[in-house]
């Protein structure tokens, strides 16, 4: 089996640097994390939020600290270094070779799509983002790593994208696309996701657009890992 991801990001209209941060990290007794961090607001401020605490977060991972509780120590970071008055979104997906199994993480109110062989769904259980409160837990789902399994996350511009013209994006839309594509596809759902919602912003998002998209597909044998990068300057 391949680990597949896709990501794809843009900044808020006339913002300079996103808030947004998503990063990758291998797991230490086998296997890849991903994180993906919205700072509250958006911008310069916004982006050191996130970045600290995406790197904050792939720091523990490494030291192996499991998931669950590195979320709850990168909450408790950024409850005491701002007091409780600054929030971030944080969601980690894990594919954990040592137990044959994706982990996935929540702290924030946008679902999680998941679509494997036999069923999809919706991870949309009440989750608080973190920073705000004392003592937060994040939403933890844990699912056997299977061939054919697609999940997707995303931050708060793209639920949100085309509110303002009351088009608001729909659940369907973001279904129709997982459906009409693979596990081999990450790449293509993420970008066809943040296309919809970039075009129902009428190509000017009113915040920042991150979407991260792992898929197990069944394809080869061959055990080269590689990554791909674009990045415009």
């Amino acid at each position: 089996m391949l680990i597949k991801i896709g990501i794809a990001k843009v900044n808020k209209d006339a913002v300079f640097v996103s808030g947004d941060t998503v990063d990758l990290t291998e797991r230490p007794r086998g296997g890849i994390s991903a994180i993906i961090a919205d700072g509250q607001g958006s911008g310069k401020a916004a982006k050191r939020i996130s970045s600290m605490l995406v790197g904050k977060a792939v720091s523990l991972i490494l030291d192996g600290v499991r998931d669950g509780a590195v979320a709850r120590a990168v909450h408790d970071f950024l409850y005491y270094i701002r007091g409780g008055k600054v929030s971030a979104t944080l969601n980690i997906i894990s594919v954990d070779l040592s137990t044959r199994t994706i982990v996935i993480s929540r702290n924030g109110h946008d679902p999680v799509f998941i679509k494997t062989q036999q069923e999809k769904r919706c991870l949309d259980l009440p989750s608080n983002p973190i920073g705000l409160q004392q003592n937060m837990r994040p939403v933890i789902e844990e699912i056997p790593l299977q061939e054919g399994t697609i999940i997707v996350t995303f931050t708060d511009g793209i639920s949100s994208a085309g509110k303002r013209s009351n088009n608001q994006i729909s659940w369907e839309q973001i279904w129709e696309i997982i459906d009409n594509n693979g596990p081999g596809d990450a790449q293509n759902i993420a970008d066809s996701i943040l296309q919809l919602a970039v075009e129902l912003d009428k190509g000017r998002p009113n915040d920042d657009m991150s979407v991260l998209v792992l898929c197990i597909d069944g394809e080869g044998e061959d055990k080269a890992r590689r990554l791909q990068l674009s990045f415009p300057c």
